[in-house]
């Protein structure tokens, strides 16, 4: 079985130092040839963003609504994410992330807002009926020297985190279905 695994980045620049540290963070967390990957660079999108309704938009959504895992990568803006990502997740109804495993990334500046994914983006995800296994990832751009390393950690406790949901899920008394 192939995970369908997505990442959305709220960055307004495409291509960015974000998507790259969502990308590592799939990487690292997940074993090759596992999981298939689609990449929202929200940027791209931006014509569409704020048009209601919007084909293109709905398509999106619906395709990261019925993936297993996604990242939701945004830089830190005002020390929360990005209005780009915000007007991504207003779309969905209460509900509307139900049956995903999401995980919150931010990028910044240093660590004055590390805590963003954590206490802004994770509770939006939750809200919206997604889970979210554990805190959320903040990468300061001071690290970027590190990379591998400090993703590779953040990956492994992930890991950790969905291997002990794992166990629970096989011993719940209602079967998955």
């Amino acid at each position: 079985m192939s995970l369908k695994v997505t990442i959305v980045v709220g960055n307004p620049k495409p291509a960015s130092r974000t998507r790259k540290v969502a990308e590592l963070l799939v990487e690292k967390l997940l074993a090759p040839r596992a999981y298939s990957l689609e990449v929202i660079d929200l940027a791209d999108h931006t014509a569409e963003i704020f048009a209601w309704p919007s084909e293109e938009m709905a398509a999106l959504n619906a395709s990261v609504a019925e993936s297993d895992l996604v990242v939701f990568a945004s830089p830190t803006y005002k020390a929360t994410y990005t209005g780009l990502l915000k007007a991504f997740l207003d779309r969905y109804p209460a509900n509307g992330l139900a049956g995903v495993t999401a995980i919150p990334v931010h990028t910044g500046a240093d660590f004055s807002h590390a805590m963003g994914p954590t206490y802004n983006l994770a509770p939006l995800l939750v809200e919206l009926g997604a889970m979210v296994p554990g805190r959320g990832f903040y990468l300061s751009l001071t690290q970027m020297d590190q990379l591998e390393d400090v993703v590779g950690t953040a990956a492994a406790e992930y890991a950790t985190n969905l291997a002990r949901l794992a166990l629970v899920a096989g011993a719940t008394a209602t079967p998955l279905t």
